[in-house]
């Protein structure tokens, strides 16, 4: 079915619908994604404030043929969040619903709408002595629903999972304007499809997530992190091991930090302190969390005096105290920044199995260097096979300079992951920026399956098109 642009009279008949209240001005902002690859557009924005709400639109966008781009915080680096082509959508907001409907703290369960913030939610989590883990660099601006569209993973998957694993239930409205009630607070339901998890990470594809139910978790007492220097890859392999040997479910997260990045902290972001005067090769950052009667950094100082004995580590940094901590995760959390300030030719979220990760990155280097001169920053979830393996350019060139490289580049790096039975996308999701890779190595059946899904709920094709399948 062909899709049709808004027109006057879909927008008059949701103006007659919906409080002006729903409406809102749609600014470049709501049309723009943080690369800086598209530039969207769209024909209304519309900002409902319940599920019945979202029901109205969808149900008139559908018999409209109109196209809905769901949009949460704008935070998306694949560019689900934007149309750049075809006729002028709906641009769907979720910046109202931002409510905590209710909490749970002995069940470790709380329920929120899709547009509440991050931070808000862990802050809420915390008011009643609980812990939201999902932690994200973006987590002053995503919003749950987004995070839930893309099963956003973050620093404490490790531990914790990433968001299909955190939630228990959602409320969603389907593409032809049905409302789903499931915000179970179950934690055993097996009765038939997981619908649940057929709309977290379909990125609004398959419908629109307006509420969740989401698992709590009992706050650390403890808490600490250290930086550790290791010889290279296959170290931090296994000095993760020995981690979980010695601090077992302790371990929150481990990150793998290459000398590059602290190079691009330093020329970019020089205010954020770094401990080591000269930048080591590969570092890594390892955050632990133990309950009452266990000291978080004496686990750490035995894990680094094994460590040293073994040879795995040369050199560390321990934090003396939470504000030394978040120094630390602010050398992590800031990594990005500045890459971005940098300018990545071509940037890469993907993963493989842990155990060949050293020879990814061996591989890596001299794949690339047949295509041209770049440096490369690789740093990353190491914990869950996840790394963020950015291309840049040498000094003096920009990533202009490199822009019909760039899909070379992509492509060897994504055949290096296929062949090691890795993901393109590991925690980002598809969104329009990965669809030709989606085609080129998912799995026929997958793939087969997928469409006959999307034609089954989604037949005239309304629900963010464009996105994770082709129109």
């Amino acid at each position: 079915m062909t899709l049709t642009p808004v027109s006057k009279a879909l927008e008059a008949e949701l103006r007659a619908a919906l409080p002006e209240a729903a409406f809102r001005e749609l600014t470049p902002a709501y049309l723009e994604e943080p690369r800086g690859r598209y530039t969207g557009d769209g024909g209304l924005l519309v900002a409902p404030a319940s599920a019945e709400e979202v029901s109205v639109v969808v149900k008139a966008a559908n018999a409209h043929r109109v196209g809905i781009v769901p949009y949460g915080g704008g935070t998306g680096l694949v560019g689900g969040q934007v149309a750049p082509d075809g006729p002028a959508p709906i641009i769907l907001s979720m910046e109202r619903m931002k409510a905590v409907r209710s909490m749970h703290p002995l069940e470790n369960v709380m329920i929120v709408e899709a547009g509440a913030i991050l931070a808000d939610v862990q802050a809420a989590a915390e008011e009643v002595g609980r812990l939201f883990p999902l932690s994200l660099a973006s987590e002053g601006s995503a919003r749950i629903g987004g995070i839930l569209a893309t099963n956003a993973g973050g620093v404490n998957v490790l531990r914790y999972g990433n968001a299909r694993d955190l939630c228990l239930g959602l409320e969603a409205v389907l593409p032809d304007g049905t409302i789903w009630q499931g915000l179970s607070r179950l934690r055993k339901d097996n009765t038939g499809y997981d619908l649940r998890n057929l709309l977290i990470g379909s990125e609004g594809s398959l419908g629109i997530i307006t509420a969740a139910t989401l698992k709590l978790f009992p706050r650390p007492v403890g808490v600490s992190a250290a930086l550790m220097v290791v010889e290279g890859p296959e170290a931090a392999l296994e000095l993760l091991a020995l981690a979980g040997e010695r601090i077992g479910s302790g371990v929150s997260a481990f990150e793998l930090i290459h000398r590059q990045g602290l190079e691009f902290l330093a020329e970019k972001v020089p205010e954020i302190r770094q401990p080591f005067e000269d930048a080591p090769d590969w570092t890594v950052l390892i955050d632990v969390g133990m309950p009452a009667g266990l000291d978080p950094a004496e686990a750490l100082e035995g894990l680094f005096e094994v460590a040293l004995e073994a040879e795995l580590v040369s050199d560390g940094v321990i934090a003396q105290s939470e504000q030394q901590r978040a120094d630390f995760w602010s050398i992590r959390e800031h990594i990005p920044e500045a890459n971005r300030r940098i300018g990545a030719v071509s940037s890469h979220d993907i993963s493989v199995p842990i155990g060949k990760i050293p020879e990814f990155i061996a591989k890596g280097g001299p794949a690339l260097a047949e295509i041209g001169a770049f440096r490369i920053n690789c740093f990353g979830h190491v914990g869950d096979g996840n790394l963020h393996y950015n291309v840049f350019p040498m000094p003096g060139k920009s990533r202009a300079d490199h822009e019909n490289q760039r899909d070379a580049i992509k492509r060897s790096v994504h055949d290096l992951v296929h062949a090691m039975g890795g993901s393109v996308s590991a925690e980002h999701g598809i969104g329009r920026l990965k669809v030709a890779d989606l085609e080129r190595y998912g799995d026929p059946a997958k793939l087969a399956a997928m469409r006959a899904i999307k034609n089954a709920l989604d037949p005239n094709g309304v629900m963010n098109p464009g996105a994770i399948l082709p129109v």
